[in-house]
Parts: C-alpha cells; structure tokens; sequence
C-alpha cells in the first residue's frame, strides 16, 4: 500500500456516516450509498436463514480485509467456519471467509461483477454469489485459479440460475431456496 492508502484507510476508519448510509473503502476510494432496499434485505435474510448456523458463522455489515488491496470492502453477508477467527474485532480477513454475498443494486453493477469480482478473488475467498434482483439471477463464482496470464486469481467456474431455481453452494454443503427472491419494482 503507498502513503495515500494508508491516509484513505484512517480517513475511513475515523469517517462519520451519517445514519441510512453504508460506507466502503474500494481501491482507495471512499463509496457512499443509500440504505439498502428491502428487497436487498429479504434476499439476504433468506440466504441468512438458510446458512446452517451449528457450523457457518453469516454475518451483515461485516468489514473485510484484503491483503494486498486499499479496500475494506462491506459485503451483503459474509459467511465463514465457526471457530475459525476471533470473534472480536472490526475487520475480518478476506482468507478466512468461504463466501461472500453481494446483491446488486443499480449503482453497484459495476462494482459487484468487476470490481469485487476481482478483488474477492485476490482476497482467496473460495466462493462469490453475486444476487442481481435487475435481472432475477444469481451468479455463484468458484475455483479459483491462477493459472491466468496475470498470474492474479481469477473465479474459473460461473454459474447462473434465475431467481425461483435452487442453486447449490457445494462449500457449505446447501441448496440455497431462490423461490422468495424479487427483483427491483
């Protein structure tokens, strides 16, 4: 990280948001965004409630370290092995979490399927739901790999399925239920 990093990342931490307002660090930049839309907190209430709580820890407002990134990122939920981390603390590292879930709204579609993608990947995070209510789909990323022309991680595997079909997160051993997931009115 250079000088500039570190002064975005203590601008970010002594930030005052404003109540209704979720602030992320991405790539050095400070993102500011409304409070999200119900159908967002339906979405990933149900992915909340589906996550088998006796081994699976899945957590909103959660922020994320990434080795080697400028970014705190916040995502929907994360979702990581029970006893793994410390149960303390305000950032949780990006290599301990097995999937992130992120639903897009009309101001994130570049951030959830470029951005992020990127940076969850580079995080070593094994696996990315991506929950677009604009277009009734989820798209889960797996399989990382290196073996790229970058060198840099990449998602190998991408699977879509519309909003109503069951989509299977072979990492937490689920079936996840998309039948109550709606899209934007």
């Amino acid at each position: 990280m250079t000088a500039i990093d570190d002064r975005m990342t203590g601008i970010f931490e002594n930030l005052e948001v404003p109540e209704g307002v979720k602030a992320e660090l991405i790539r050095g930049e400070i993102v500011m965004m409304a409070g999200p839309d119900m159908v967002r907190n339906l979405i990933v209430s149900a992915i909340q409630h589906q996550t088998p709580y006796a081994r699976w820890r899945a957590l909103q407002t959660q922020d994320l370290i990434i080795s080697g990134e400028a970014s705190e990122p916040q995502p929907d939920l994360v979702v990581f092995e029970r006893g793994v981390v410390p149960e303390a603390g305000r950032l949780l590292s990006a290599s301990a979490v097995t999937l992130v879930v992120e639903v897009v709204s009309k101001t994130s579609v570049h951030r959830d399927y470029r951005i992020k993608r990127e940076m969850y990947a580079q995080g070593g995070i094994p696996a990315y739901l991506i929950v677009d209510p604009l277009k009734g789909v989820c798209v889960l990323l797996t399989d990382l790999t290196t073996d790229t022309p970058s060198g840099l991680p990449v998602y190998w595997s991408e699977r879509t399925t519309k909003f109503g079909d069951p989509i299977r997160v072979d990492l937490l051993d689920i079936t996840l239920d998309t039948s109550e997931f709606q899209t934007y009115s």
